[in-house]
């Protein structure tokens, strides 16, 4: 079936860390880039990285050098390795795949890093 199943997060202090994963089914994977958004309460969702079939990336400034994003096509999985995570980094995160004629999204997973 065609679907992105997030996992990973979960509540973590200031300065910790989270990996989030990205299940795809295969036809999604196929897709050219991938990438990540986020949302939090209020706010409109916001790209925080993407990822090309390459390993070319690319980060929103608000977390470069914080966070890594790397695809593993054979388990046909994204991750996005969370480091130094800042309170402002509270949202749900979404795995996103646009593929022609359909933009997927997954169900998102909720991050919250306080304390």
């Amino acid at each position: 079936q065609a679907q992105l199943v997030e996992s990973g997060g979960g509540l973590v202090q200031p300065g910790g860390s989270l990996r989030l994963s990205c299940a795809a089914s295969r036809s999604i994977s196929s897709a050219y880039v991938m990438g990540w958004f986020r949302q939090a309460p209020g706010k409109q969702r916001e790209l925080v990285a993407t990822i090309t079939g390459g390993g070319v990336t690319i980060y929103a400034s608000s977390v470069k050098g914080r966070f890594t994003i790397s695809r593993d096509n054979a388990k046909n999985t994204v991750y996005l390795q969370m480091n130094s995570l800042k309170p402002e980094d509270t949202a749900v995160y979404y795995c996103y795949a646009p593929l022609p004629g359909y933009n997927y999204w997954g169900q998102g997973t909720q991050v919250t890093v306080s304390s």
